[in-house]
């Protein structure tokens, strides 16, 4: 199983901006932090604000933060809501002609396995990925322009 790339642009610009909280970010400065494609996280952006997982100011000193507080923020929720399926197999999937349907037991294993992993992801919320060790190494990414933040 793999997540896609607008997944993981969006678990990053949640990470950004609960560390930043204290302020508006804007995805320029978000894509240059990460050597990320902006428009990529432009996409994500109006995602996660349609979701309710970010809101958004427009015009001149707009930008973005957290909607919620980040313990508020489940990584499963976000992770549904961000990719567009968990078909592993054509049998977990709409339309599914697989021959095999009925007879094997690969569907169940498949499904369990899919399960444990959301079930994973719902155990933790974005406050568990900004503890202070990772908060730390988090704010030292810096822009040119502007210092580090210091802790």
């Amino acid at each position: 199983m793999r997540l896609t790339t607008m997944t993981d642009y969006a678990l990053r610009l949640l990470l950004y901006l609960g560390q930043h909280q204290d302020r508006l970010c804007t995805t320029a400065e978000i894509a240059q932090a990460y050597q990320i494609s902006e428009a990529h996280l432009t996409k994500i952006t109006h995602q996660l604000g349609q979701q309710g997982f970010i809101t958004t100011v427009r015009g001149k000193g707009g930008g973005m933060r957290l909607a919620r507080e980040p313990g508020a923020l489940g990584l499963g929720e976000l992770v549904r809501a961000v990719e567009p399926d968990f078909q592993l197999v054509e049998c977990l999937g709409d339309g599914n002609a697989c021959a095999l349907t009925g007879a094997c037991r690969l569907t169940g294993i498949f499904k369990a396995a899919r399960d444990a992993f959301l079930a994973e992801l719902d155990g933790h919320t974005l406050a568990d990925l900004l503890k202070p060790a990772t908060a730390k190494r988090l704010a030292s990414i810096s822009l040119p322009g502007h210092a580090p933040a210091r802790h």
